[in-house]
């Protein structure tokens, strides 16, 4: 069954394949339909509110603890991806978690380049501690660029001294922008969602000229030293592998607590698809769990 499950989605993301030289506008649609795709949350209690100034939404599964909240930051290369199209994947944590999601629609590339998303994941942050929360009590999470948003997020808020969250979680982290790891072309015939070509796109929309190894626009190049425990989640059969397993090093080198989970033959950001794959689900429940522990 889980086999079916892989192929009927991996047939389904081939058969959708990106445009020749499409433009941002094109690229947040195509983003915008497969959420549709995947389905909404039709139990989850959301409530939009304005997180210190950034757009932003709560995603509540029923019975979740209003004490413990997790920061959701999206994926999608930082130029696409929005509430609409996380709040599923929101909703399937909360419930794994039974934390609050605190999920930002941050600012995107082009419009507004780094370190824009940075700025707003920080006053995100802020405003959830002047809500009353405990930082032990809290989690930042995210996939793709969210996940390494995740990572420079918590390196932005060390050097500020804004504290700390009691964890994080990074899903098929991004914090290579130069795309350098082998897997980017060792993995790319395996891969339905993430080229090379595509990535470096988004990097160049990203960086608006900056130095791609810039620290917090690209993580892998950041000093790591003193953040707090990290679950990163990746799928084997992903281009940006690499990206997950050097970032994994790095924290553990750094004297870190990181947990690196790879999914055998899983696609990137396989939790988002939760509804209709198995391991999705599987993947939310070790992510709900990891949070748990953390948080308790």
């Amino acid at each position: 069954m889980t086999a079916k499950q892989l192929e009927g989605l991996v047939n389904l993301l081939r058969s959708r394949p990106a445009p020749q030289n499409q433009d941002v506008v094109q690229a947040r649609e195509r983003f915008e339909k497969m959420a549709v795709y995947v389905g909404g949350a039709p139990d989850a209690k959301c409530e939009t509110v304005d997180a210190g100034g950034v757009p932003a939404e709560w995603v509540m599964a029923p019975g979740c603890d209003a004490g413990r909240a997790i920061l959701y930051l999206h994926g999608g290369g930082y130029a696409i991806g929005s509430l609409n199209t996380h709040r599923r994947l929101a909703y399937d944590i909360s419930a794994a978690s039974a934390a609050k999601v605190l999920l930002i629609d941050y600012r995107l590339a082009p419009e507004h380049p780094f370190p824009a998303a940075v700025d707003d994941a920080a006053a995100a942050w802020r405003w959830l501690l002047q809500q009353g929360f405990a930082a032990n009590r809290l989690a930042i999470a995210g996939d793709s660029a969210g996940g390494g948003l995740t990572i420079a997020t918590l390196v932005n808020l060390r050097d500020k001294k804004l504290g700390l969250p009691a964890c994080a979680i990074a899903i098929s982290p991004w914090v290579d922008l130069e795309g350098l790891g082998n897997s980017i072309t060792a993995r790319a015939a395996q891969d339905p969602m993430v080229q090379k070509q595509g990535l470096l796109w988004m990097a160049g929309l990203y960086l608006a000229g900056k130095d791609p190894k810039t620290p917090l626009a690209a993580p892998l190049h950041a000093d790591l030293k003193g953040l707090p425990p990290i679950l990163i989640q990746v799928g084997s059969a992903e281009t940006l592998l690499d990206d997950a397993t050097r970032i994994a090093e790095k924290l553990h080198a750094a004297g870190g607590e990181v947990r690196l989970a790879v999914w055998p033959n899983m696609l990137h950001v396989f939790p988002l698809f939760a509804p209709i794959l198995s391991e999705g689900r599987d993947g939310c429940l070790e992510i709900g769990n990891f949070i748990r522990a953390k948080t308790a």
